[in-house]
């Protein structure tokens, strides 16, 4: 009978049935296989559940659920968490490619340095023929020893940066146990952000200088189909449409005091809980003044055309990708 594995990794799904298949076979095709998938469907009306049955089906290491009903992404995020075993955990998405060796290239990265809560590489985005349309190096200070310096980058850093992908640490391989600690993802406006912010106050992030995860840019994904703060949220979660129970200002406002309330529960001792509460109080007042001048960056970060000179081959490094190609 097999035990528990290393990993687990956790699919929140809905009705996802464009790329699907693809970034199903590019987890599958990891070369580290000591892993479960928890795919969980939140009441998807399209070929998604049928696609994940069938890969249940020929896999083992795949465990199929199925919500009622749709109870929005932030707390099937959470579910699927909620129902793993391994010590270690990463979250995927249902459009999204991964190297061939991205998840062993992380954990053993987290092997060699206890110290680390999140390894995770660099991010490259493709857009929905899987051409890889841009490339920038990691560009935040997560490694570093203090947290209010990885807090101030994660808050700051980036703001300056054309693309639209700066980092995404949320898709990282992480400790089970760090993340239990860290409060389930909420579904206030940028919450994920606040997610990571307090996961950075547990510890380092570790990543392998390479381009081996692959956002896909497409009009379907969450932040393009949902572009207003109240259909942001209620994408995470639809009890956030009601109007009068959540005005927009509570899910502006709770992202706001939830930034200071994790720096509260972080376990942090006195002297750094001060400096990252000085962290934060810089950039709550920057974010105010940005928006008192109304400054928005121009430069929207959303490549459309594919690079003229990619750096490397995005078929050539997903397993199953060169057989579709």
């Amino acid at each position: 009978m097999r035990g528990h594995p290393r990993l687990s990794i956790g699919l929140p799904v809905y009705n996802a049935e464009q790329y699907l298949e693809q970034s199903l076979r590019a987890v599958l095709g990891q070369t580290f296989e000591d892993f479960e998938l928890i795919i969980s469907s939140n009441a998807s009306t399209d070929g998604t559940d049928e696609i994940c049955r069938e890969y249940a089906r020929e896999d083992s290491r795949v465990r199929f659920l199925r919500q009622p009903q749709n109870i929005g992404a932030s707390p099937n995020h959470n579910f699927v968490f909620d129902q793993s075993t391994a010590p270690l955990f990463k979250w995927v998405s249902g459009d999204d490619l991964y190297a061939r060796d991205l998840l062993g290239r992380c954990i053993a990265m987290l092997d060699d340095d206890p110290g680390l809560v999140l390894a995770h590489s660099w991010t490259a985005a493709i857009d929905g023929e899987g051409r890889l349309i841009q490339a920038l190096p990691y560009p935040l200070l997560t490694e570093c020893q203090r947290p209010e310096e990885r807090l101030h980058s994660l808050l700051f850093a980036g703001d300056e940066m054309p693309g639209a992908i700066r980092a995404d640490d949320f898709y990282g391989v992480i400790r089970s146990d760090v993340l239990r600690k860290v409060k389930p993802l909420g579904s206030y406006y940028h919450s994920d952000v606040t997610y990571m912010a307090e996961l950075a106050l547990h510890g380092r992030f570790g990543l392998v200088p390479e381009w081996l995860y692959f956002r896909r840019q497409h009009t379907g994904r969450a932040l393009e189909a949902n572009p207003t703060v109240r259909s942001w949220c209620s994408n995470l979660d639809p009890r956030r449409a009601d109007r009068l129970r959540n005005p927009t200002v509570r899910l502006v406002g709770e992202y706001g005091w939830e930034n200071v309330a994790l720096i509260g529960r972080s376990g942090l001792g006195l002297p750094d809980k001060v400096r990252c509460y000085r962290v934060m109080g810089e950039w709550m007042a920057s974010r105010v003044v940005r928006r008192v001048v109304g400054h928005h960056d121009a430069r929207d970060g959303r490549p459309e055309h594919a690079l003229a000179d990619p750096p490397l081959s995005v078929p050539d490094l997903v397993s199953g990708q060169r057989e579709a190609s």
